[in-house]
Parts: structure tokens; C-alpha cells; sequence
């Protein structure tokens, strides 16, 4: 069984509500919703109240890059715009409760019962209701002039409708109390009449309100928290006769659907000290940063993570099933880490052995490096996707935008082939060989062998991958740009009997390439590649055990433990009477926290000893020795 290791994502890498030193461009996908200090705003569609003034505010327009990655446009009827959408957006909290106003200039306000031909907002909020589910998806939020039971053309002068959660999605039906408390909007158009255009409109304004508190966001608390959310603006124009003008677009921030996972989300950061009275908001940092190689050379990818970079760069951990690791990734990402368990032999298998890696990655010059040390009893190839050992990284291409206008991404793939082989998979191949832009190693871990039938236990693999984001779309110097990534480990485990294999994926930010949400990773030039943080801080100067997990076992144990540099380890296992189990030479294992897997192997019920034999990958000398129990049940 895989224990459970350490994530050591550097502290000054974590989301920075204030990150003044930071050199990165204000971020697109992220906004700060001021409290009203206490004072109240009455839903009225007219924004009479003062701290609607000093609330911060975002532009949506047609046809226009409303902020990377996600957002874009689109004519629903292949007609261009002759009005196009120009909105102002603006936010604001009052306890748990979140308040979004929309103004919208618009000459032709309404709607039918028609899809796609109306005026309104769809939006959605990321349930956080459920810590500890597999996927926090999302939750539809509709208010608009969309009326599907309408038999003949749309009243003039009828309101908006709400649909989606908290809603009966009826326009006869009218909403339980209930829904009102959950959320509420009131509009005023201005000008004119809806759902006519015998006179012309000139907008319409929608003052909102969400208790966000109902779907497990507390921006209430000290520290605040960050409202994941994503709208739609619809504009339907010129619907009513006379027709020649008619046009039917939607544009939106960062995702285009109320109940879909696309692109990108945006980041609503609320804290009651963030106030309509306290000045210039925070400055909202990224993700995660990414450091420079500095004087360190480039390592040579062979998949050996030998070189002295790897050691000393940053990284994190990945883990199916491993919810407290999830819940320390920064900002939203413990969020939008999410997993999944593929259907193998029609059924799903107990997970033993589950996915298990640490990411490590810097970047030097023009080219992205990213490290994978996977740790894996099982390891193997198979011709099911669903069942393949591997990674797949997801990257933003800056250069190309796909039908929807929004920034494309690539997928940068790769799985365990035959003999421990390393099979380049999606856009990776056309990268790495014909544009020369990326390189790939993989070698398995001593004592590792590829198959399919987990007889015996590995230790797992290592990979290297480099990536020349030149290739990509970024300009030169890549430092100081940000970085939209996602990482999804593929972990498949076959057993005989075959109905106990199992493949499982496990992802950090997004699982795949143009879904929802990439993390925001900050190519910082001024973070140089330091010392590895370990469990209790830096990494002492020498090595130590960290005992076995679980102990007592009945199949497989985790031997961990801590190098402060690379070393030859061998592991010894004896019994009561000093006689010699078992004695394997582990190869070279890098400095940081480490695991070793390891198999009962015919062993009977009782208390044995280990040893772990550390030697100077370079003079042979001994260089420690570290010792532990482990107790074999039935």
C-alpha cells in the first residue's frame, strides 16, 4: 500500500493574497469582491446605493479577449452582431451573501422561447458543500428572458426568469421562498420596453444576490475565501418584426456553460477586511510559482532524476484516495484536484495500490522541466487508455485560439511502454519530433518489471519531460509570464485474478486539456531553484527513518524515510535470529522524502527487522544506516 507522503509546495508558492514583489500582469481570471462593511443593498435593479461605487468591476464585450484562458464568443446564429455586447460587471459581499451587478447597454432587450434567442446571464458556482467529494463540479445559475413554455411570442414588458438550482424552472410554477433566500435578482430596463422593438431600448440593468454559505463558501470567515464562478452574457437582438436586423451571441468570462466543466473559472476573492473603505485591493497572486533553474545546468533527459536540480527544485505530491493531501494545495486547487476510478472487466475493483507520485519542475531559458517520481508496485502496459501508467500535462498554447475564441491547449502525453519504454501520446509526438520542441525520458526503478499480472512488487518509475514553450505561443523570455497547466496521473494495476486490476486517474488543476481549471503557474525569474523543503521544514544534515505505513501489514508496507542527498540504498530485512530475509539493492535514490514498497513475500506471522544501508553514489563509502520494525499478520 502507498503511504502517504509529504506535499511540499514551497510556502512562498501558495496563492498570495498580496504579492506586491511579483512582476506578473494583473490576473484576468480573478477579482476581488469588497465588503460593504456592513451596509445593505436592496434588490431593486437600480444601483442607488453607495458601495455599488466603490465596488470593483470587470468589462465583458463581444468579440474581444475577456480574459485568458477562458474566456470567448460566439454568434449562436451565424450572424454578427450589429449591437454588440459591452457589459460592466461589478461585485460585492455582505456576510456570506455575494451581490453581482450587470449593467448592459443594449438598443434591443428580451427574449422567446426559443433557445440561444434572448437576453441574460448564465452563470455558475463550484459546489463546495462537500469537501471530501472526487469532483467539485458546478452549479447552474440562469436568469434570463429565455421562456420555453411560451406558445406564441414573448409579452412585452415580461421579466426575466430564474432556472437552474434553487429554482422550479417554470414560469407558472412560482419559486418556494426558499429559492428567493438561496438567490434573487430584480431588473430594470432602461429606455424601453422588453420583448419589442416598436421603440428602442437603450440597456438593461440586473442587481443579484447568492448565499453563497448554501453551497459551502464562507467569505464571512477572517480569512475570507475565493467564490469560484463563471458567466455568460446572452444577447439576442431585433427578434421582433421587423426582422432584417436580427442577431443572436453570447460572450462570456472565462467558461460559457452554467452546468458544464469547460476552460476557466473566475475567482472571486472575498474577506471581510477587504472593505469599500480600505483602499487599493490586495494584489491577487497566482497559483503556484514556478522557479528558475538559475546556475544550475539543465539536466540531460534520460528519466534519471540524478542531477542536482531535481533534488534542490520545488514539487509537490499527487495521490488517489488521498483527500488530506488535496485539502493542502493552494487556493482553489485543492478544489479542482479532483480523480476517478475507469470501469475494468465491467466492474471496480478494490484500489490497493494507489496512484502515487511527486511532481517536481523549473524552468531555464525557454524550455519548461518537469520531473515525475512515481512510486507504483504495479507497473505496466496495456493497449486500454484506462489502464495505463502514466502522465498527461496540459498546457496553453498562446498562440492558437480554437472555434469558441478562446486560448487552445495541448496535450502533452505519455505512458509506460513494453520493457519500460517510454510511449509519447497526443500532441507530444509532433512537438518533440517535428517542431523539436519537447524531450522525454523514462526509466524504470530497480527491481521494476512491466507487466500485468502484480505477481511481485515494483518500486515504480521516473520521467523527465521538457518542453520549449517557445513552441507554444510564449515569447521570449519566458520568465515573468504565467503559465495555465494541468496534470493528470494515470495509474493502471492488473492482478491476477484479472477481475482485482484497476485503472484510476488522478489530476492536478484540470484533468484534460480545454476543461475546467487549469492552475495559474507564474514563471517567476526572481524565485531561484533553493534547498527542498521537508516534512519539518528544510532538510537536515542527515538522513533519517520515517518507519513503515501500515504497520502491522498483511500484503505490502511502505518503508519512508528522508535522504538530505542522493545515495545508493540497499535494504535488508531480517528475522528475530538475526538470519538474512531478503537483501535488494534499491539503485540511486535523489535527496527528499522517499518511499520503498515492500511485499511479505511468503513471510509468516511475526516481527522482523530492516535496515537500510546508505553508500556515497561516488566513493562507495558507507554513508548511514537506518533501522525499523515491521510486524506480518495473516
Amino acid at each position: 500500500m502507498k503511504g502517504t507522503l509529504f506535499m511540499a509546495l514551497l510556502a512562498s508558492a501558495l496563492l498570495g493574497l498580496a504579492v506586491p514583489s511579483l512582476a506578473q500582469a494583473p490576473r484576468q481570471d480573478a477579482i476581488w469582491a469588497r465588503s460593504t462593511a456592513g451596509q445593505p443593498i436592496t434588490l431593486d435593479g437600480v444601483l442607488d446605493e453607495p458601495a455599488w461605487a466603490k465596488a470593483e468591476s470587470w468589462n465583458i464585450r463581444y468579440r474581444a479577449n475577456n480574459g485568458d484562458p477562458g474566456s470567448g464568443w460566439k454568434d449562436e446564429a451565424g450572424i454578427a452582431a450589429k449591437d454588440g455586447t459591452n457589459a460592466t460587471v461589478k461585485f460585492l459581499v455582505n456576510h456570506d451573501q455575494l451581490y453581482i451587478a450587470v449593467i448592459v447597454p443594449d438598443s434591443s432587450v428580451g427574449g422567446s422561447a426559443d433557445f440561444n434567442r434572448f437576453d441574460g446571464l448564465l452563470m455558475a458556482l463550484k459546489d463546495h458543500r462537500d469537501p471530501g467529494a472526487t469532483i467539485h463540479g458546478p452549479v447552474e445559475y440562469f436568469y434570463s428572458w429565455w421562456h420555453p413554455e411560451d406558445s406564441a411570442p414573448t409579452a412585452p414588458g415580461k421579466k426575466p426568469g430564474f432556472r437552474g438550482y434553487w429554482s422550479t424552472n417554470s414560469d407558472t410554477i412560482p419559486r418556494t421562498p426558499a429559492d428567493s433566500m438561496a438567490w434573487d435578482a430584480a431588473t430594470r430596463v432602461r429606455g424601453g420596453t422588453s420583448n419589442t422593438d416598436s421603440s428602442p431600448d437603450s440597456g438593461y440593468t440586473v442587481e443579484l444576490r447568492i448565499d453563497v454559505g448554501l453551497m459551502g463558501y464562507t467569505p464571512s470567515a477572517a480569512a475570507g475565501d475565493t467564490i469560484e464562478w463563471n458567466l455568460s452574457i446572452y444577447d439576442c437582438d431585433w427578434l421582433w418584426p421587423p426582422l432584417a436586423r436580427f442577431s443572436a451571441n453570447r460572450s462570456w468570462w472565462q467558461q460559457p456553460w452554467g452546468n458544464q466543466m469547460y476552460y476557466d473559472e473566475v475567482k472571486i476573492l472575498a474577506r471581510p477586511s477587504v472593505t469599500i473603505n480600505s483602499g487599493a485591493v490586495p494584489v491577487i497572486g497566482p497559483d503556484v510559482r514556478i522557479p528558475t533553474a538559475g546556475g544550475y545546468a539543465a539536466p540531460t533527459i534520460d528519466g534519471f532524476l540524478t542531477e542536482p536540480v531535481w533534488n534542490t527544485t520545488q514539487h509537490f505530491d499527487m495521490r488517489y484516495g488521498d483527500f488530506d493531501l488535496r485539502s493542502t494545495y493552494p487556493g482553489v486547487m485543492k478544489w479542482r484536484a479532483g480523480q476517478y476510478q475507469a470501469p475494468v472487466n465491467g466492474g471496480l475493483a478494490a484500489v490497493i495500490d494507489p496512484g502515487d507520485a511527486t511532481i517536481h519542475w523549473f524552468f531555464k531559458d525557454d524550455s519548461l522541466y518537469i520531473g515525475f517520481d512515481v512510486r507504483d508496485q504495479v507497473v505496466q502496459t496495456h493497449p486500454l487508455f484506462d489502464r495505463w501508467d502514466g502522465f498527461i500535462v496540459t498546457i496553453q498554447d498562446t498562440s492558437r485560439t480554437n472555434a469558441d475564441h478562446v486560448l487552445d491547449s495541448r496535450r502533452l502525453g505519455f505512458h509506460v511502454g513494453t520493457g519500460g519504454s517510454v510511449i509519447a501520446d497526443d500532441y507530444l509526438p509532433f512537438l518533440k519530433d517535428t517542431l523539436l520542441g519537447a524531450k522525454l525520458g523514462l526509466k524504470l526503478k530497480p527491481g521494476t518489471v512491466v507487466d500485468t499480472v502484480g505477481s511481485t512488487p515494483d518500486q515504480g518509475y521516473t520521467a523527465e519531460l521538457m518542453v520549449n514553450l517557445r513552441k507554444l505561443g510564449f515569447p521570449h523570455p519566458i520568465g515573468g509570464k504565467p503559465l495555465w497547466i494541468g496534470i493528470d496521473m494515470l495509474d493502471g494495476d492488473s492482478f491476477l485474478p484479472i477481475t482485482d486490476s484497476y485503472g484510476t486517474r488522478t489530476w492536478w488543476g484540470r484533468e484534460y486539456e480545454n476543461e475546467c481549471c487549469p492552475a495559474q503557474a507564474y514563471l517567476d525569474p526572481t524565485f531561484f531553484v533553493t534547498a527542498v523543503e521537508g516534512e519539518n521544514g528544510p532538510l537536515l544534515g542527515r538522513a533519517s527513518l520515517l518507519g513503515n505505513y501500515p504497520n502491522p501489514f498483511r500484503l505490502f508496507t511502505m518503508l519512508k524515510y528522508t535522504l538530505p542527498e542522493a545515495a545508493n540504498v540497499t535494504l535488508e530485512v531480517f528475522d528475530l535470529q538475526g538470519r538474512t530475509i531478503t537483501r535488494r539493492s534499491l539503485g540511486l535514490i535523489s535527496a527528499g522524502t522517499r518511499q520503498t514498497p515492500f511485499a511479505r513475500s511468503g513471510l509468516s506471522t511475526g516481527l522482523y527487522l530492516y535496515r537500510l544501508e546508505l553508500r556515497n553514489p561516488a566513493t562507495g563509502a558507507t554513508a548511514g544506516m537506518l533501522s525499523g520494525k515491521m510486524m506480518v499478520l495473516k
